[in-house]
């Protein structure tokens, strides 16, 4: 089933090529979701999207509550967080760090909601290895909170990384909204990486051993937050976040809907994604952090994907080589 989801990113990464770089994000988002959904009809699973397009943009679909899969009797269970591409804008520019994502879990007993929604447009969020994660579980005193001041966990992830702070690389979207953040990182002497677009690829790469990034910090996309944090407990690193209303119009909203009592929460990656077990697959469109993008030469096209199981912590990149002169690409606009 885990191998059914990487097919329908490797789709998506696929057919959404040939928009790479041409300016037409929505286009090129269009396209990636018809791919999905067309290996989607063909998975024998009674899938339901919680988390999908729609949330910040006028975006094609997946929506939230859309069913998907063959919902034969006895088909197992899936609740859906789904990115068709990270990194629209990148994708239509074709500048680095676009992937497709999916994440999956299966609800557990007594869970609702295997993988969170968020009502909100953005969530404050911090990510870190594992080690970090370790030494804050062990010691829930150590100043590793998304509440924190950013030099305090710096200093303190430098600590325990066994590293001076100077050396610690810090990713952070670059947006308005993150500027005191970017210049208090840039004060206590840290390396900064700062990125346009693609966020999940970035909260990815503190745990992973291959990447030079330390910590991702900054507020961005709580979609996006979902599906890092699906990801981070495949990969054993950690997450928190915390709701960040844009305005006071979004924050009397968030309230209205019986969300008041959540907007002071932390919440860690095992809130955002509870299910008993979760799957995260995804390919690179773009080259990016966490995986190379696509590359064609004549007939043949090569994809770069990952593979991730939090039952067995198994995580595995594949490196798939598809004839497009014999490929099929199953879309749901077509059948």
């Amino acid at each position: 089933m885990e191998f059914d989801f990487l097919r329908a990113t490797e789709q998506a990464a696929l057919f959404s090529l040939k928009w790479l770089g041409q300016g037409q994000k929505e286009t090129a988002d269009e396209a990636a979701c018809d791919a999905i959904r067309g290996m989607f009809d063909q998975m024998d699973m009674r899938g339901e999207v919680v988390i999908g397009e729609g949330i910040k943009d006028e975006a094609p679909g997946l929506f939230k509550g859309e069913q998907v899969g063959t919902w034969a009797e006895g088909a197992p269970r899936f609740d859906i967080a789904l990115d068709p591409i990270d990194g629209t804008t990148n994708c239509s520019k074709g500048l680095p760090n676009s992937i497709s994502c999916i994440a999956a879990a299966a609800p557990g007993d007594g869970t609702d909601n295997a993988l969170q929604e968020i009502p909100a447009f953005y969530m404050n969020k911090l990510a870190y290895p594992q080690a970090v994660r370790k030494a804050w579980m062990a010691d829930p005193s150590l100043p590793v909170s998304v509440e924190a001041p950013i030099g305090e966990v710096l200093k303190t992830t430098a600590k325990i990384l066994n590293k001076d702070v100077r050396d610690v690389v810090v990713v952070v979207l670059d947006r308005p909204r993150n500027q005191q953040l970017i210049d208090d990182i840039r004060c206590i002497g840290a390396q900064l990486r700062m990125i346009t677009d693609g966020d999940i690829t970035a909260a990815l790469a503190p745990a992973l051993n291959t990447s030079p990034i330390d910590i991702y910090v900054g507020i961005g996309g709580s979609p996006e937050g979902v599906l890092s944090a699906a990801a981070l407990r495949c990969l054993g690193g950690g997450m928190q976040a915390k709701i960040w209303p844009r305005d006071d119009e979004e924050k009397k909203s968030l309230i209205a809907e019986g969300w008041g009592d959540k907007l002071d929460k932390v919440y860690r990656s095992r809130d955002l994604a509870k299910g008993q077990d979760i799957f995260f697959a995804a390919t690179g469109i773009s080259e990016s952090p966490l995986l190379d993008g696509v590359h064609v030469k004549g007939q043949m096209a090569t994809t770069h994907s990952v593979l991730m199981r939090e039952k067995s912590q198994t995580v595995r990149f594949l490196t798939t080589h598809h004839n497009l002169e014999t490929k099929h690409i199953y879309l749901r606009s077509s059948r």
